[in-house]
């Protein structure tokens, strides 16, 4: 035809040929980028998406061990305290683990926001659940802030008694390991709000006091001489030297025994010693009591113990005690009039 025409172009994408391997099926996509399988048709897409997961996981494990190793000691030596180091490594190697997690997840075809819109749904719904999870935790940034008590101190929660050595220090709870061979987890929720008594937080040595109870018959200052010199002869206890200073105070190193009030019963002293170390306190006062016996035995000095004196005079009247006949009743018959030789005079019922 003369006149203009149209003219009608129909473009089709074709698939170019490609060579592949013996063994590998090759497929050509739209644009021309060859998509090379490199595991059999056969094999499931779930089989292959656990393997690569598994993969994923061991790296993490493997990635984390060998940053740890390289750079614990390096933290260690920079952070004085153990329980900031453990933290941290913990924090490290927390974070590898959730990348790998995060990874598995792009595997399975789940985005970052799908998760975070998960998390918050279910937040929302165990809110109350995780309430005491979170106090916890909060308590235990307090705890490595505040700093009352270190890995490895000696401690004790004073209104349970339980005493032993601080083992670990997370952001949940407080492990400690007693002195009975057993471990105690307190939440660090409830051990902020109870009592803690650290024995070895900046100086090990301890004062301990030890009370007894002497006659008023016995030589006061000879035993007052005698108990301090049978706290001294124990290993464990700081025999002499300079003041012990406690907070603005100084405080005799050697054993001293002071009287602390005159009792019903004798003289109550007071002895106070230290000891070097805390962690055989019992042991050392059983050794200190032990010595004190064996001193006040060959002495001039009688432990007291709670007795009785009954002490009659002559204002304090007097009492008879008659014998009724013979009769099947043959206790004693107290009488309503006596004379002062425990006779009743009375003529009888």
């Amino acid at each position: 035809m003369s006149g203009a025409s149209d003219v009608v172009v129909a473009s089709q994408e074709t698939s170019t040929p490609t060579t592949a391997p013996a063994g590998q099926t090759t497929t050509t996509a739209a644009g021309g980028v060859p998509e090379i399988g490199l595991l059999p048709a056969w094999i499931p897409e779930w089989v292959v998406s656990l393997g690569a997961a598994v993969v994923v996981a061991l790296l993490s494990v493997l990635t984390a061990r060998v940053v740890i190793s390289l750079f614990g000691r390096r933290i260690a030596r920079r952070f004085e305290r153990p329980s900031i180091t453990q933290m941290i490594l913990r924090g490290i190697r927390v974070s590898i683990y959730l990348v790998g997690f995060l990874t598995i997840l792009r595997i399975y075809g789940l985005s970052l926001g799908d998760l975070v819109l998960s998390v918050t749904v279910f937040t929302a719904v165990v809110g109350v659940i995780l309430a005491p999870i979170v106090g916890s935790i909060i308590s235990g940034v307090f705890l490595l802030a505040d700093q009352p008590y270190e890995i490895g101190d000696m401690i004790e929660i004073a209104d349970s008694g339980q005493r032993g050595f601080v083992d670990d220090i997370t952001l949940r709870y407080t492990k400690i390991f007693t002195l009975d061979n057993t471990f105690v987890v307190v939440p660090n929720g409830e051990i902020r709000s109870r009592d803690v008594i650290n024995y070895s937080a900046e100086d090990p040595r301890t004062r301990q006091s030890l009370d007894i109870i002497v006659t008023y018959e016995g030589n006061l200052e000879q035993a007052r001489s005698l108990v301090e010199r049978a706290a001294r002869d124990v290993d464990m206890v700081i025999e002499g030297g300079p003041d012990i200073r406690v907070g603005a105070a100084r405080y005799p190193a050697a054993p001293t025994c002071y009287i602390d009030t005159f009792g019903d019963h004798g003289v109550h002293l007071r002895l106070r010693y230290w000891i070097r170390e805390p962690y055989k306190l019992l042991a050392t006062r059983s050794k200190v009591q032990t010595n004190v016996w064996t001193r006040l035995e060959d002495a001039d000095v009688e432990i007291a113990y709670p007795h009785q004196h009954h002490v009659f005079d002559e204002t304090s009247g007097q009492v008879g005690v008659a014998m009724d006949g013979p009769s099947k009743n043959t206790g004693p018959v107290i009488g309503d009039e006596l004379d002062g030789t425990g006779v009743d005079d009375s003529e009888g019922e």
